[in-house]
């Protein structure tokens, strides 16, 4: 996922409201720091604390597995839910470090949008990867579509690109004409590798900027430096929002992904995590966190209970998806080594 920028954390940090009914129970959430967590501070657990008399204690990491890894390997888990990418989630479930999410007592994989029940993790958000743009630099009308991005002729200026493969490939098949819903069929066949390349091609001397951290797309576009940028959606909302910004998404073509839970295997917490899973897996709690941080909730049912002028600026919001597609950790599990490959000796190029 998106890496929130957050400081690995020296000592594990807790939070201090517990109720009197287990006050003895501890449950360890690793989490990304930052707005993020301080959403899920606020919809989950400061809620499941006063309900349950439990004390969370929070940490943080860098998505690095080795430390995850190294905690069940030597049977030393001090982590008792951990928030995971989807690649995380393949992979412990892979090489058998994360448990298996047993969905009868979730409501059952269906009740779930696509993508967002793993086996290994359950996913409680959703994050777009768009394009947007400063309003003020097309003042007879803005970009609507992902062809536009690519479009230098009539909508002119400096663009930002992601410097990865993931989503910038797919965005540049989407603006070629091909159908998100089929990306994948195009993208795993070696003349669709091409015919992405080619595409970025068109592009690549109007990239002013090849980003590599989320904080960059909405400053880039504050300092004048770029027209408009692929993003993280929440990067976006949070300049408009808070900083008063006239930046646009374009929602088309967006690539929808994922933060989920996961269990790591030995942890002597495991009944009281599962409890808290559960917890946050409710169509009313997991609603909530919509309210602190713009990323949109993976329960078909929470969807339906996200007040509407909250609803209209997340990734699952009906008019938001139509034209989406969800990235494939599997897909990328499968090509990522070959495609970054070429994809940094393009940019050498």
């Amino acid at each position: 996922m998106m890496r929130l920028n957050c400081m690995l954390l020296s000592s594990v940090m807790t939070l201090a409201i517990a109720g009197a009914a287990f006050a003895g129970d501890t449950l360890t959430v690793t989490s990304w720091g930052g707005a993020y967590t301080k959403s899920q501070e606020e919809a989950f657990f400061k809620p499941f604390a006063k309900e349950t008399g439990t004390k969370i204690l929070q940490d943080e990491w860098d998505g690095s597995t080795a430390k995850l890894k190294g905690m069940v390997e030597t049977g030393q888990v001090t982590w008792d839910v951990v928030d995971v990418e989807p690649s995380h989630a393949l992979q412990g479930c892979d090489e058998g470090w994360l448990e298996t999410i047993d969905y009868s007592k979730l409501g059952g994989k269906d009740a779930f949008i696509d993508g967002a029940a793993m086996d290994c993790a359950v996913a409680t958000i959703v994050f777009g990867t768009i394009y947007a743009y400063d309003a003020a630099k097309f003042p007879n009308g803005g970009p609507t579509t992902m062809a536009d991005l690519f479009d230098t002729a009539r909508f002119p200026g400096p663009r930002a690109l992601r410097k990865s493969p993931k989503t910038t490939l797919e965005f540049a098949l989407i603006a070629d004409g091909v159908k998100p819903a089929e990306v994948y069929d195009v993208l795993g066949t070696p003349e669709g590798v091409d015919r992405a390349f080619k595409k970025l091609d068109t592009i690549k001397k109007d990239v002013k900027v090849w980003w590599t951290a989320g904080a960059q797309p909405p400053q880039l576009l504050a300092d004048g430096e770029v027209v408009m940028t692929t993003a993280w959606n929440g990067r976006i909302y949070d300049a408009v929002k808070n900083s008063g910004k006239n930046f646009k998404i374009v929602w088309d073509g967006q690539g929808m992904d994922f933060n989920l839970w996961a269990e790591p295997k030995g942890s002597k917490n495991k009944e009281l995590a599962d409890e808290f899973v559960a917890f946050t897996v409710n169509p009313d709690v997991m609603a909530q966190q919509s309210k602190y941080i713009s990323y949109g909730p993976t329960l078909k049912a929470a969807i339906a209970k996200v007040p509407a002028d909250i609803l209209v600026d997340l990734p699952t919001a009906p008019e938001n998806t139509k034209t989406a597609f969800v990235v494939s950790s599997e897909f990328w599990a499968d090509h990522d080594e070959e495609l970054t490959e070429r994809f940094n000796k393009w940019l050498a190029q």
